[in-house]
């Protein structure tokens, strides 16, 4: 088989899986974003490594929406370099340091109705761990993206014994299977062609547009951040300034 097509075809079992066997956990994940966001608190989001990839997926890029409280650290999501300084090896090496992610959170001020989103692959490195415990520790619900195959096909890495789906009140499965990588070529000995950021990125999108309901239903529809193609250059420049000062009130209190 083309190898291409092998990849399309894995990619579109990948959202069947969600399709077919994850909508009542959005539905449940939606109901506490929903609570978070209209309660006028905020949804953060993390993840480290390439899962700092649906952190920026949720917010902000087009059609999305103020309510979300992006938490990236450069330390370990900038793999630009590869090798050298802010290399690849130590953003690897610091994702399992423990005490890192309790530092991380020292930094935020965190109150009712706020909520977490953690991204994750694995669900088992050290540092979501501490993220999520440190979440609960204040009584913030925790919904997780993980590829369910990979993560309980892995031994935990923290000293806790926890994976990730142990901590959080919701888990969201991203239907990759363990491994990631979809496709085999003949002659060559591994796969290749990762799966997560095609199920991670659709569980994402499915996610914000149930909140976006919601939350509309509720009578606060979001200030989406919204092409020129549909409402024109200018509109689309206003309804972008307010969206990033919805945003800038709305986060304020998280660096008081």
């Amino acid at each position: 088989m083309n190898a291409a097509f092998a990849y399309l075809d894995a990619a579109q079992a990948i959202l069947e899986r969600i399709r077919t066997t994850q909508m009542d956990a959005l539905a449940r994940a939606a109901e506490i974003c929903t609570k978070s966001i209209a309660g006028d608190g905020l949804v953060h989001l993390f993840g480290t490594g390439h899962s700092r990839m649906f952190v920026e997926e949720m917010f902000p890029r087009h059609g999305s929406f103020p309510g979300f409280h992006p938490i990236v650290e450069l330390s370990l999501t900038f793999h630009n370099q590869v090798v050298g300084a802010n290399g690849q090896r130590q953003a690897m090496f610091l994702e399992h340091v423990e005490g890192l992610g309790k530092a991380i959170m020292r930094n935020f001020v965190f109150a009712e109705p706020d909520s977490f989103i953690i991204f994750s692959n694995s669900g088992v490195n050290e540092i979501v761990i501490e993220v999520a415990l440190e979440a609960k520790a204040r009584n913030l619900p925790v919904i997780a993206v993980v590829s369910l195959d990979h993560c309980l096909a892995s031994a935990p890495k923290h000293s806790s014994g926890k994976r990730l789906p142990d901590i959080a009140d919701v888990t969201l499965d991203n239907g990759t299977p363990a491994g990631d990588a979809l496709v085999n070529i003949e002659g060559l000995h591994d796969p290749v062609g990762p799966g997560s950021t095609i199920g991670a990125a659709a569980v994402t999108n499915a996610l914000k547009c149930l909140i976006a309901d919601q939350l509309t239903q509720l009578g606060k529809p979001p200030i989406v951040l919204t092409s020129a193609y549909f409402i024109g250059a200018e509109a689309s420049k206003k309804q972008f300034d307010e969206c990033y000062d919805d945003y800038r009130a709305r986060v304020k209190r998280v660096y008081g």
